[in-house]
C-alpha cells in the first residue's frame, strides 16, 4: 500500500523527461542565432556526406592491331582520392593480350580529408552550441566568456570553411583531370603504338563532388553571417549600445 499523497511509481519517468526537456526553449529556433545554427548543423552534414560518400568510375577500351578482340578497362575511384593506390590492368598486345598492372596518377587526399574533417567538427560544434543556446541560454547573459568563446570559434570556422572549400575545389579539378578517359589512355604505353586503337570508355560523373564544393562555400557564408549574430551577444556589443544611447540622449539635451 502506498502512502496517501505519494506519487504513483509510473510518474517517475515522465517527471525525469520533463526535467530534461522542460527547460528547452524551442521558440529560440525562430530567432536568427538559433535558426542559423540549425542551418550550420544541416549543411555540415551535407558537405562531409557528399564528399565522403563520393565514388566514380572511369574507363577506356583497347583494341590491338590485327586482332578482333577488344579489351575494356574500368577503374573505380573515390574518397579519399589517393589515386596512386588504385590499380588497373593494361593489356599487352605483344604478348597475346597478357595484362600488366598500372596505377592512376595523383594523391588528392589532403584537401578532401581536411574538408570532411572540418565538416564533422562543424557538425559536432553546431549541435553542442545549439543545445547550449536552447537549454542553457542564461549562460550567455550570466557568463560573459561564453559568448566571447562562441564568437572566436565561429570566426575560426568561417575562415577554415573558406580555405577548405577553395582547396577542395582546386583538388577536385585535379581529380577530374587525372581521372578522365584521355588521361587514362595517355598513361598506357600500349596506346602509343601506330596500330593500336584506344577509345574513351566511361566518363566519371562528378555531380556529387561538385555539390560538395558548393556546400563548402554555403557553410562559409553561414558561419561568416553567424559571426554578426554571435557578436551581438558579447560584452563588446553590450557596451557599445549604452554608449550610443548616451550619445543620443546628450544630443537631445543640447537641443
Amino acid at each position: 500500500m502506498s502512502e496517501p499523497g505519494a506519487p504513483p511509481p509510473g510518474d517517475k519517468a515522465p517527471r525525469l523527461q520533463d526535467r530534461v526537456l522542460g527547460g528547452v526553449r524551442w521558440g529560440r529556433l525562430l530567432e536568427p542565432l538559433g535558426f542559423i545554427k540549425v542551418l550550420e548543423w544541416l549543411f555540415a552534414i551535407f558537405a562531409f556526406g557528399a564528399c565522403g560518400s563520393f565514388s566514380g568510375e572511369t574507363g577506356a577500351t583497347v583494341s590491338c592491331g590485327g586482332q578482333a578482340k577488344m579489351t575494356a578497362i574500368s577503374v573505380q575511384f573515390g574518397y579519399p582520392f589517393r589515386l596512386y593506390q588504385i590499380p588497373f590492368e593494361m593489356p599487352d598486345c605483344e604478348e597475346e593480350l597478357e595484362s600488366r598492372t598500372l596505377h592512376l596518377i595523383g594523391d588528392f587526399s589532403a584537401p578532401a580529408e581536411f574538408f570532411v574533417t572540418l565538416g564533422v567538427f562543424s557538425f559536432l560544434y553546431a549541435m553542442a552550441a545549439l543545445v547550449l543556446y536552447l537549454r542553457f541560454h542564461s549562460l550567455y547573459g550570466e557568463n560573459k566568456k561564453v559568448p566571447f568563446v562562441d564568437f572566436c570559434i565561429t570566426v575560426c570556422f568561417a575562415f577554415f570553411w573558406l580555405v577548405a572549400a577553395a582547396a577542395w575545389g582546386k583538388g577536385l579539378s585535379d581529380v577530374k583531370a587525372a581521372t578522365r578517359p584521355a588521361s587514362l589512355i595517355a598513361a598506357m604505353a600500349v596506346c602509343q603504338g601506330q596500330d593500336m586503337v584506344c577509345s574513351a570508355g566511361t566518363t566519371p560523373a562528378m555531380g556529387l563532388a561538385n555539390i560538395s564544393v558548393l556546400f563548402g562555400f554555403i557553410n562559409f557564408l553561414l558561419w561568416a553571417g553567424n559571426c554578426w549574430f554571435v557578436l551581438k551577444e558579447t560584452s563588446w556589443q553590450a557596451q557599445a549600445a549604452p554608449r550610443d544611447s548616451a550619445a543620443e540622449q546628450g544630443a537631445i539635451d543640447k537641443q
